[in-house]
This record gives structure tokens, C-alpha cells and sequence, in this order.
């Protein structure tokens, strides 16, 4: 199982367990795992609904692709470590991550 742990907008840090070897995004299990995450465009990295910031975990999960950047850049508020769920792949090795969910203000 790869272990996660997710702080929702009101500071909660809730763990989320994932099968090895699923091939989902983190925006699909945030979905699947009952948060509020609007992904109003699918997973395409156009709308910036599924903005998370890496709060822990291996450093390449910590910097957005260029796609993200062009979305991060339209909102009022990110961090260095902002990115955009539908573009995280799960993979083994970020058991052990954590994720903050940001926007939804």
C-alpha cells in the first residue's frame, strides 16, 4: 500500500491508502477518496480545481511541469511547491507523502 496523508482546507490531516501498481492520478483518488475537488476539466491541467501544495515527500514531486505552471500563474495564491493534482501520477514511492489541499476559497 502506498500511505498518504492529506490536510484539507480546515488544517485536518487525514491518511488515504493506495494499492501498488494502480495507475490513477492524485486528483482521481483525492476524488475517489470523498474531498472537494472539482477537477472541472478533467484532469487536462486547464482549470487549477485540483491545486495541492507537496508538503513532503522526494524532491521531483516539489517543482510543477511548465503545463502547470501556466495554469499555477492565473491564480491569486500558490507556493513554490504548488501543483496541480491531475498532473501527479501515484507511484510506490511516495508512500509516505503529504499533500495540502489548496483554493476552494
Amino acid at each position: 500500500m502506498i500511505n498518504l496523508t492529506i490536510i484539507d482546507r480546515d488544517g485536518g490531516r487525514m491518511p488515504v491508502e493506495i494499492p501498488e501498481g494502480i495507475n490513477l492520478s492524485l486528483m482521481e483518488v483525492l476524488k475517489a477518496s470523498e474531498y472537494e475537488i472539482l477537477a472541472t476539466c478533467g484532469g487536462m491541467a486547464l482549470c487549477a480545481t485540483c491545486h495541492v501544495q507537496v508538503i513532503e515527500g522526494p524532491e521531483q514531486y516539489f517543482t510543477p511541469t511548465d503545463a502547470e505552471l501556466d495554469v499555477l500563474d492565473t491564480l491569486p495564491y500558490v507556493e513554490p511547491s504548488s501543483r496541480l493534482a491531475c498532473q501527479i501520477r501515484i507511484t510506490e514511492d511516495m508512500d509516505g507523502m503529504v499533500f495540502k489541499l489548496m483554493g476552494g476559497d
